[in-house]
């Protein structure tokens, strides 16, 4: 068991006894995070107090995924237990609905989690809902699934509603796109975005003794953090949040019987978001979350941008938007920040896409330059593992194996898997 804490002070930081490792979070010199934003969001607007709880909440999570080593990768990737303490304006409350917290974070890692909580000191302030014209918040990661999102809430307004547009990121490399995504919606619909929020938070290297903490790459819990933000900003006015990710990538099938729980991303998985709704119904914060392609392929997407902006001019806007699950590290090899690998499950299925929606990929691939990448590449792809995939199918016990809501059926989730299959077979063929 590893013990873990955020705090809001120095001077509860200093008085922690038997923790493995404290997050310090109080915007100094000190701050473990780097970032503008306070734990206060005073600079996200009038916040109301349960879903900036929400917010602490899930940076210790992703902090905590972040700075715990597994033991091994692949089939013997392990469950970590953890056992995580936070700050919250109503420690009780959460406490009493810390069982389905549990559930949901356990289901994202892949981990055993246990939640405290203490008391938040932080001043005290009234918040009201803003009366705007809002109409939703877009969450907008610079991938091309919530560029489409944007793309269509922007199309879908009328009069003289807007929609807000929210990013987080943890490095430079994904604030491009992200602002790539703004810059072409705002262009094809002038005066219909209200706001474009860029969150950088991340944890620093080093401790607060200065030496460093550890880095284990293969954190999931990042989407707890984007959601909770989005939703941050959505609370203020009431208004839903729009989480856009193709159905077939968030029904997240596993590639094979050695992919299973969080060694494949469930950043969307729709039995977690709807686990996320209930928790906050149940704590009383704002909770309103909804993806609006559960049940498309992301080649369908794709087709949908053609059918609005025309096959040459959806072509740019979707080239211009980032999908690779490695480009955070591509910089260690001397590649342009932005670039493609073109063999990890993100690349492979993009380019899957572009083909059935019948549009050109103008996306720069390391796998389509020289050889001088083959090691680097050969490390990371998953070329043999998603061939495999195609060639064993899915069939009805591995959709009834999968955690689905209740919204949708084994013979939905199947058929909508089929579809996505269908597409990766094209590509791949």
């Amino acid at each position: 068991m590893t013990s873990l804490a955020l705090v809001l002070s120095k001077t509860e930081a200093d008085g922690l006894v038997g923790i493995d490792e404290v997050f310090l979070w109080d915007g100094s010199a000190n701050d473990s995070f780097k970032s503008l934003l306070k734990p206060d969001l005073s600079s996200l607007g009038p916040v109301p107090s349960l879903n900036a709880d929400f917010v602490r909440i899930a940076l210790a999570v992703n902090a905590a995924d972040h700075s715990v080593l597994r033991n091994a990768r692949g089939s013997s990737w392990n469950r970590r237990e953890l056992d995580l303490s936070v700050p919250v304006s109503d420690p009780t409350l959460w406490s009493a609905h810390s069982t389905r917290l549990i559930a949901l974070t356990n289901f994202l890692t892949g981990d055993s989690w246990n939640f405290s909580f203490s008391q938040a000191n932080l001043d005290a302030s009234t918040v009201s809902m803003i009366d705007d014209t809002s109409k939703r918040v877009v969450l907008v990661s610079g991938g091309a699934d919530s560029a489409t999102g944007a793309l269509l809430s922007a199309r879908g307004l009328t009069g003289q509603e807007t929609h807000t547009l929210v990013s987080h990121s943890s490095s430079s490399a994904s604030g491009k796109p992200q602002r790539s995504v703004a810059s072409a919606i705002n262009a094809s619909y002038p005066g219909k975005t209200a706001a474009h929020h860029q969150v950088f938070l991340s944890r620093v290297r080093k401790r607060l003794d200065g030496t460093y903490y550890r880095s284990e790459s293969s954190s999931r819990s990042r989407s707890l953090l984007f959601l909770a933000l989005g939703l941050a900003i959505a609370s203020q006015s009431g208004s839903p949040l729009w989480i856009p990710e193709n159905g077939f990538a968030s029904l997240n099938p596993p590639l094979g019987p050695e992919r299973i729980g969080a060694l494949s991303t469930r950043t969307t998985q729709p039995w977690f978001l709807e686990q996320v709704i209930l928790l906050l119904a149940e704590v009383g914060a704002h909770g309103l979350i909804e993806n609006p392609f559960q049940r498309m392929t992301k080649g369908e997407m794709f087709a949908e941008v053609a059918k609005i902006l025309g096959a040459s001019e959806a072509s740019t806007f979707l080239s211009a938007t980032s999908s690779c699950s490695h480009t955070d590290q591509h910089h260690l090899k001397g590649v342009t920040s932005g670039t493609h690998c073109g063999v990890c499950f993100g690349c492979v299925v993009r380019k899957a896409s572009f083909k059935a929606a019948g549009l050109t990929d103008g996306t720069k691939y390391l796998s389509d330059e020289s050889a001088k990448y083959a090691t680097y590449l050969a490390q990371r792809s998953i070329l043999e593992a998603t061939r495999d995939f195609v060639e064993s199918g899915i069939d009805v016990p591995t959709v009834m194996a999968m955690a689905l809501p209740g919204s949708l059926g084994v013979r939905e989730a199947l058929e909508l898997c089929e579809r996505g299959l269908n597409e990766l077979g094209e590509s791949l063929s």
